[in-house]
């Protein structure tokens, strides 16, 4: 059982949440907290004088409406919106939250993905917590 379990949610991927949830509220020690989390890649400085002042917050915002929308009716999820490089944040984010377990979705890789690694490989190579993965 887990008192601090974190979910990272992409809202630009098609991932089943629900099923994410649920296993996590299955884990949950009584007393214990979930956290949904979107990582809004962070803008280039050279590209972030181009954009109006208040455009990050913008984004941030709107990621949070879309994040309340996706969790639906899961009012007992508390919802985050970060900046950051995905992989990287998410694990740091664990860290400095004390979660003792991350439920992250993956998905087949791709050509790039030898590259570049995905998230979810990402996340499970540094986290020193658990971390289930959800297919």
């Amino acid at each position: 059982m887990y008192k601090n379990i974190l979910i990272p949610v992409a809202l630009d991927h098609a991932h089943d949440v629900a099923a994410a949830i649920d296993i996590a509220r299955r884990l949950l020690e009584t007393d214990g907290k979930i956290i949904a989390l979107h990582v809004i890649e962070g803008i280039p400085q050279f590209a972030a004088v181009y954009l109006p002042d208040n455009y990050q917050e913008q984004q941030q915002s709107a990621a949070m409406e879309l994040l309340k929308a996706e969790l639906g009716k899961a009012e007992d999820v508390i919802s985050e919106v970060v900046t950051g490089h995905a992989g990287r944040t998410i694990h740091e984010y664990a860290q400095k939250h004390d979660c003792d377990c991350i439920i992250v979705a993956s998905h087949r890789p791709g050509f790039k993905d030898h590259f570049l690694g995905s998230t979810a490989a990402w996340v499970v190579r540094h986290s020193s917590c658990a971390v289930h993965v959800l297919k």
